[in-house]
């Protein structure tokens, strides 16, 4: 099931970096130009989104309502299940407390020249979440998206969920009411994206764009990117698995198939010391298949993107979890302590055998929205942070600018920056 690759050197690591290069690829190749979508919709506003909608979901409603009104959310958000409710309810309890923890304090002090500099946080007045619909519709996106903008202090959140003529899952109604969400929009794709961002006559206009989506949805919110904010580039989910001689590989094997069932282009790797282990996952993973609903996408991920990663040496298993820099990473050894200390590239890591990352994506209380493909090199999870923005204040005195303001003339000079030099100099004349 899952294809072997023999870890040893330099040539294994350029084998592993081109396996990872040819599902980024793959992705690329998808991707479809949004411009003249983002364009109609930017000139024809509500009229081509509607437009859109109908065409790429294959719809033949006369409906060109495109948001629910109150009434409506009520009644829908009554008709969820109670036991989702319950679960919605402590996914939302628990998520909440953990974001609470990283709200970031202003902070003020004064150098030795008595210039006053601060650090002043706010918040993003308006965003727009996407949540995907049809087969991916995920009340847990809701509330990973919507609670770390809640408690950064955002207090105009819009959302948007295709669903112009197919029944909303009511969860996802509940989920977004119990967040504050002010409207709810019932289109989805690029065309939804841009509405969000630019406009239109029901669509307001949004500061950032959060949530994930398919490669029209990826790539429109690429597009859009500078005009509003975003809070990543992702793309299909991906697993990393350690385990040894001491792992059940059926509990790996069930982790694997949790994150192969997402979409066809999710990765699910194992990386072991231990090859029998390798060969009973194999086993299990088989066994586990047979009765799950979305086999043909789980097999396919998994025979396609898949991979076992072997390494005698438990000392390469770090530097193996560096170069995927996976989005959820697994540990399941009797090494896990060391094997942290050497980690620097990963979304989320769930540690021991009770850990799966499926806890993460409803309820643990960490974010789920988290950097793909490589991209945790370089970034992290959404955070309360990406809905704050940071303003630095300076107070310069008269000592302030006496002391430090020939330094600067000096740098400006160098810089061939002569108004910045005069702007100090002025001030000093003036000053003596």
């Amino acid at each position: 099931m899952l294809k072997t690759l023999n870890y040893k050197g330099k040539n294994s690591i350029k084998f592993l970096k081109a396996l990872l290069f040819k599902r980024k690829s793959n992705q690329k190749n998808s991707t479809i130009k949004v411009s003249k979508i983002i364009q109609n919709v930017k000139k024809n506003g509500d009229e081509a989104v509607i437009k859109y909608e109908k065409k790429f979901s294959k719809l033949k409603t006369k409906s060109n309502k495109v948001y629910f009104s109150k009434k409506e959310i009520n009644k829908i958000s009554k008709g969820t299940d109670k036991k989702i409710k319950k679960a919605i309810d402590l996914a939302f309890e628990r998520i909440k407390k953990f974001h609470s923890k990283q709200k970031f304090s202003n902070f003020n002090f004064k150098d030795k020249y008595n210039n006053q500099l601060s650090y002043k946080y706010t918040s993003i007045d308006k965003v727009g979440v996407y949540v995907p619909g049809g087969t991916a519709s995920y009340p847990s996106t809701v509330l990973m998206n919507c609670i770390p903008a809640i408690v950064a202090g955002v207090k105009n959140i819009y959302l948007t969920t295709p669903s112009l003529s197919t029944a909303i899952n009511p969860a996802i109604v509940y989920a977004a009411k119990k967040c504050g969400v002010k409207k709810i929009y019932r289109t989805g794709g690029a065309h939804s994206i841009a509405a969000l961002a630019y406009g239109t006559k029901n669509f307001v206009k949004v500061d950032k764009i959060v949530g994930p989506g398919n490669i029209f949805v990826t790539s429109a919110k690429k597009e859009v990117f500078g005009d509003v904010g975003i809070d990543m580039i992702a793309g299909p989910s991906e697993v990393s698995i350690v385990g040894d001689k001491n792992s059940d590989p059926k509990l790996i094997a069930a982790d694997l198939i949790a994150q192969a069932e997402h979409d066809v282009y999710a990765q699910s790797i194992l990386i072991t010391n231990d090859k029998k282990l390798i060969n009973s996952v194999n086993a299990c993973l088989k066994k586990q298949l047979s009765n799950l609903p979305k086999k043909k996408i789980a097999i396919k991920s998994l025979k396609k993107f898949g991979i076992a990663i072997y390494t005698q040496s438990k000392k390469k298993i770090p530097e193996i979890i560096n170069i995927i820099a996976p989005e959820h990473l697994e540990l399941q050894t009797s090494f896990d302590n060391e094997i942290i200390k050497s980690i620097n590239n990963a979304g989320s890591i769930f540690i021991g055998k009770f850990s799966p990352e499926a806890i993460g994506d409803y309820l643990a209380g960490p974010n789920h929205v988290l950097p793909t493909s490589g991209s945790a090199r370089f970034s992290s999870g959404l955070s309360v942070n990406d809905f704050l923005k940071r303003h630095s204040l300076i107070k310069i005195t008269k000592t302030g600018i006496e002391r430090l303001g020939a330094s600067v003339i000096n740098l400006a000079k160098h810089e061939n920056l002569d108004g910045h030099a005069n702007s100090i100099k002025i001030r000093l004349k003036k000053e003596n």
